[in-house]
């Protein structure tokens, strides 16, 4: 029933394996990858026709995760995978962006790419084995992809590269985040998050990605000679050369000429008017002609502006190959803000604001792993108005995504430990003016905002875009290159960092790869522009400010007794969330016994930290407290006092002098100062206020002897717990304490709350 093919190849310490023929076999091309226990299902599907008019190539890649694979049903309300999660967005990404160049220029063809993670061991990632499924299912396909490529995630421990390792563990063991995707002949695409690696640490790890990479090529390549559908036959043979220098005459110099505008709106207008212009040469032409006019027209653009790079180093904006455009830095833009900072660089611009939170405002992400909580977050915004056009606004694309993530990437290696700076921070990059690398943008607003809102960050870091303009074996690297050398130019090559390393690499590319040399010169060109848009950063804040903003949480560390902790939550949580009504304070408490506080208002810190210190705190014989009275009973009042200690001062404790009731002597809600006198062995405290000054809480000289001597033999007056009692021979006059009124034979009529009464009071 089923032609299965399969190959096998141990990689890294475990085995990859590829089969087709088994599942989906009404797919164009279908392969189970597996690698580990982590198996991935990708399907390719294509269109067999292009739809009329069509001028572009419509790929679309999709990565699920399905829950059902590491045995787990989704959180939340709806017990379903539904919409593409950001892991699963970016993962997309991955896989498309190195795909995409391998087809032919003119192919429109609508490809559909769906790779379905079916189990996950928790070791192996599945976004690698995502790719080498996708890049094998397009190959066997028979759709014209000049692959095939594969793609490994590199980390790098204890000065040695290791090949895919779990991408938790790269950073936190190592120094290193990286995935490369290459063909058999050339790197593709870069992706990467760094603890400030030198540009040889960094460049010897992406040609040790190639390297594995190659082996996993070798493999799909005995899979698609066993599997591989016949080819797809694409007539790519239209000569279009004379239509070309046809529109060259037209429109040729005015294309020149609008390339020489240094603005970008009247640059734009001048190209706008140039297209105008053929397309109106080709007015009377059919729709498919016009079309083809149109393509072509592009192309001339690129033309010259590329042969003007190559031949005469001259850009469009007239900067040198290695020139950076002016720069204007701002810190405190925003006054509520916690922190915030306007960068502008050239024609691209992005207010950066950072807000500082508690644990609670952490982002809680259900993924194949469980749930987990991430207290680092930045959000990046590309609205219309940024480009000067109309569009869509409203939730975040794959690309705002995509930008987002690699400026979380470069900033997240420079972050202040968390023991360090408890809170959680999010940056919002909103963008008001792009025309080239919005997020090198917003990885150097978003540095200055963090230092404007006082965190710690271990060094500034900057980021710039490089571009290549490649033909034959001539190429100039540009650096911090502008939107139209982006769309024209065949890399976009994105490099962020401190002064001491690389925190994050980014690199697309839109031919069939780069060689070694070209990315060296890259990375070289780049440290020196990121070097000096450092120095233009410095201009406006260069360190981290030592003091928050007024308007931000504050947040106090303490650590207790694990033995503790039940103490201060409470039955229920019925301490926690008292001490959080009467203090105003935010508290947070782990299982290893730290406590974090936090609010606006350090008096209100402070009064929540003394009550937890009073619960967690032993009280100490002979040491003086403050308290409040919570009960009154006939022989004495309660008093709370440490925040969560309870202890009674009798009333023969109150004052030198004889009192009749406690309620002569105070009232419930009354602050007053104790000192401890005694804690049995059940943690009973007794209080004495007679020698303390209630009004400046220092300790007075006890005057009275401890025992008073009593008229009339073992009789007379004695004052102490058992307040006033004749000799044996006579009857007990008990005014006070618990055994009040009551006759030699032990009747009488009991006072006060025999449960809250100490040890010494309950002795007879």
């Amino acid at each position: 029933m089923f032609d299965v093919k399969k190959v096998e190849l141990e990689w890294g310490g475990k085995t990859l394996t590829l089969e087709t023929g088994r599942i989906a076999r009404q797919a164009d091309g279908a392969v189970l990858a597996t690698y580990g226990e982590t198996v991935v299902l990708c399907a390719v599907t294509a269109a067999k026709s292009v739809r009329e008019g069509q001028d572009f190539f419509p790929l679309t890649v999709h990565y699920q995760e399905k829950f059902s694979s590491a045995g787990r049903i989704p959180g939340g309300f709806f017990k379903r995978e539904r919409g593409a999660t950001e892991k699963e967005t970016l993962t997309s990404r991955l896989i498309d962006r190195p795909v995409r160049p391998l087809f032919p220029e003119g192919f429109y063809n609508e490809i559909n790419v769906i790779a379905q993670v079916m189990s996950y061991d928790g070791e192996t990632e599945p976004d690698i084995v995502a790719m080498i499924a996708a890049s094998a299912a397009l190959t066997i396909s028979g759709v014209p992809f000049m692959g095939p490529i594969s793609g490994c995630r590199v980390g790098f421990i204890d000065g040695e590269y290791v090949l895919n390792p779990k991408q938790e563990t790269a950073l936190q063991e190592g120094r290193l985040d990286l995935v490369v995707a290459a063909t058999h002949d050339a790197v593709m695409m870069v992706e990467s998050e760094a603890k400030e690696l030198t540009e040889e640490e960094m460049l010897g790890a992406v040609m040790f990605a190639h390297d594995e990479n190659k082996k996993v090529i070798d493999a799909i390549i005995k899979l698609a000679e066993q599997a591989a559908k016949e080819p797809w036959q694409i007539d790519m043979s239209d000569d279009q050369s004379a239509m070309k220098e046809e529109l060259r005459g037209i429109v040729g110099d005015d294309i020149a000429a609008a390339y020489k505008l240094t603005d970008k709106s009247a640059r734009s207008d001048a190209l706008n008017a140039a297209r105008a212009k053929a397309k109106e040469h080709y007015a009377e032409a059919d729709g498919q002609t016009q079309m083809t006019a149109g393509k072509l027209v592009k192309k001339l653009e690129a033309e010259i502006v590329r042969g003007a790079i190559l031949k005469d180093g001259q850009r469009i904006d007239g900067r040198k190959l290695d020139q950076v455009r002016p720069i204007e830095s701002m810190a405190g833009f925003l006054p509520r803000t916690h922190g915030s900072a306007l960068f502008t660089r050239g024609e691209t611009q992005a207010i950066c604001t950072t807000t500082l939170g508690t644990k609670e405002s952490e982002q809680m992400i259900d993924g194949l792993d469980g749930l987990s909580y991430q207290n680092f977050m930045l959000h990046y915004n590309f609205p219309p108005y940024s480009v000067g056009e109309v569009g869509r606004f409203g939730a975040p694309g794959r690309r705002e995504v995509g930008h987002g993530k690699l400026a979380w990437r470069a900033l997240h290696p420079v972050l202040p430990d968390h023991e360090e700076f408890p809170y959680t921070i999010r940056i919002l990059s909103d963008i008001t003016e792009s025309n080239g690398s919005s997020s090198m943008a917003t990885v150097c607003g978003g540095c200055l905002a963090m230092m404007d809102a006082g965190v710690p960050i271990q060094r500034p870091v900057s980021g710039i875009a490089m571009g290549l303009i490649l033909e034959g074996e001539d190429f100039a690297v540009l650096s911090d290159i502008l939107g139209d050398e982006d769309h024209l130019g065949d890399m976009d090559f994105k490099v962020a960092g401190s002064e001491a390393g690389i925190t994050s690499l980014q690199m697309d590319i839109k031919i069939a790869g780069i060689t070694r040399e070209i990315m060296e010169k890259a990375l070289e060109q780049a440290k020196a522009g990121r070097a000096h848009i450092l120095g233009e950063m410095t201009k406006a804040l260069g360190t981290a400010r030592t003091e928050l903003s007024a308007h931000a949480p504050r947040i106090e560390t303490m650590q207790i007794d694990k033995a503790k902790i039940r103490d201060v939550i409470g039955t229920g949580g019925k301490v926690i969330r008292e001490i959080v009504a009467e203090t105003g304070a935010k508290v947070d408490i782990d299982d290893e016994g730290v406590i974090k506080i936090s609010s606006s208002d350090l008096d209100q810190i402070e009064a929540a930290k003394k009550w937890i210190e009073g619960i967690v705190e032993e009280a100490e014989v002979g040491k003086i407290y403050t308290g409040k009275v919570v009960n009154i009973v006939d022989f004495g009042a309660f008093v709370n006092f440490m925040g969560g200690k309870d202890g009674l001062v009798h009333v023969s404790e109150m004052k030198n002098e004889r009192v009749e009731k406690p309620t002569d002597v105070v009232s419930e809600g009354q602050e007053v100062k104790v000192k401890v006198l005694e804690i049995d062995n059940r943690g009973k405290v007794r209080l004495s206020m007679r020698v303390v000054d209630q009004e400046t809480g220092e300790e007075l000289e006890d005057t009275r002897p401890p025992r008073e001597k009593r008229e009339g033999g073992r009789g007379g007056d004695r004052r102490g717990p058992r307040g006033d009692r004749g000799g044996r021979g006579g009857g007990r006059d008990r005014d006070r304490g618990p055994r009040r009124d009551r006759d030699d034979n032990g009747g009488g009529d009991k006072g006060g709350d025999p449960d809250h009464m100490p040890a010494f009071l309950k002795e007879d």
